[in-house]
């Protein structure tokens, strides 16, 4: 009888022994998405998803992300900001809180980055946003980094190529009042316009609410004083709305938008309207060579569409992130202790080869690279125009 009661035990033992391993051979490193799937532009949270679930899937085919040695799966866990920032700050609490993440990859419009982006740098918890560009998103957040180009740069941009495309003097502006990045970049842009060609060159500076549908008053408003071109630093679902309205009103003018145009679905939205319209981005889809023609052609086989510039930043972010717990040469079981050496090891690294281009990063966590111009073609493809680097 003592004998079976000891064997019972050894065989106790090794279960618990055996579970024990298995726990640690599946412990996974753990990266939260809090991305728009609903609500005003739930085309960038398609778009986030797919990149980042074609990485994912890709390094766990492999066994998970080699960590010193050893390799550990990755998980994804996605959640709706609904394209509001309240939701967003909701979320990102919850991912931080409830799952654990190790580190954050989103929000990807600055309506929600800047907010987030607050609450991440509050709970210590790495943060990368693929897409937002208002300054505010990681000024005095050391937790808090990007994978796009600030509106700072971003506005000369748009003004110069519109001057000298357009043979342009005299511009209108139409923008969202609510939304930090459309505002935010709306001012720019008028700064460096009426620096350029004098006060009173910015014609018009129109705003409307983030549930308006119809803008005719400000349109009509705009087409009477003759303007050039009008820029709208809009997301692509109110660049869609607007410029058909516009022609509708008989405005024959030109546009010219920012990098929130740049998703899959402004053509569908948008349709002949925007055809021949130029705007600024992140990288230009078609004539791509490398690794981000490689990165298209998977994409585009395995979703059915092109990818835009927030699955081309979506995928460089989970890269950056991925990168730095690479460097860290090993995970930690203390979430707490893992946050900060992935954002020790993401606050090191000083050159990264993107998809999206070559990009350093400055003090403030923020990439150093190069802006394109891309035409909408008459078959509704962004093609590349120009590349604007900084100086």
């Amino acid at each position: 009888m003592l004998r079976q009661i000891r064997m019972a035990g050894l065989a106790c033992m090794a279960l618990v022994i055996l579970a024990g391993g298995a726990q640690a051979a599946q412990q996974s490193i753990k990266i939260g998405f809090p991305i728009p799937m609903t609500g005003e532009i739930p085309k960038v949270g398609e778009s986030s998803k797919f990149a980042a679930e074609m990485f994912r899937e890709e390094i766990n085919a492999k066994g998970g992300l080699e960590v010193g040695g050893k390799r550990y799966p990755l998980e994804f866990i996605y959640e709706d900001n609904e394209s509001k920032p309240e939701s967003a700050v909701n979320v990102t609490l919850k991912l931080i809180e409830r799952d654990g993440v190790v580190a954050l990859v989103g929000p990807q419009s600055s309506r929600q980055a800047v907010p987030a982006g607050g609450v991440a740098n509050d709970n210590e918890t790495p943060l990368i946003s693929p897409w937002s560009t208002n300054p505010d998103t990681t000024k005095d957040r050391p937790w808090v980094f990007r994978a796009a180009f600030l509106d700072p740069f971003q506005a000369p941009v748009a003004a110069n190529f519109a001057a000298q495309q357009f043979k342009a003097k005299k511009t209108a502006v139409v923008f969202e009042i609510s939304n930090d990045y459309s505002k935010g970049l709306a001012d720019m842009f008028r700064e460096v316009w009426e620096k350029q060609h004098g006060a009173g060159s910015v014609l018009a500076f129109e705003s409307h609410g983030p549930k308006d549908q119809d803008f005719s008053a400000q349109l009509t408003k705009i087409i009477a004083l003759k303007p050039d071109f009008i820029f709208l630093p809009e997301n692509y679902s109110f660049a869609a709305l607007i410029i058909p309205q516009a022609r509708d009103l008989g405005y024959k003018n030109p546009f010219m938008g920012s990098d929130a145009w740049g998703s899959a679905e402004l053509m569908a939205l948008c349709g002949d309207s925007c055809k021949g319209q130029f705007f600024s981005t992140h990288y230009a889809a078609a004539g791509a060579t490398g690794a981000t023609k490689e990165f298209i052609d998977a994409y585009t086989k395995k979703y059915g569409y092109v990818p835009d510039d927030v699955a081309a930043l979506t995928w460089d972010s989970v890269r950056l992130i991925t990168q730095a717990i690479q460097k860290s040469g090993k995970v930690e079981s203390n979430v707490r202790a893992m946050r900060k050496i992935v954002r020790d090891q993401m606050a090191a690294i000083k050159e990264f080869d993107g998809i999206t281009g070559k990009m350093s990063f400055d003090a403030e966590g923020d990439p150093i690279k190069c802006a394109v111009v891309v035409e909408i073609s008459n078959e509704g493809q962004f093609i590349f125009k120009e590349s604007v680097c900084p100086k």
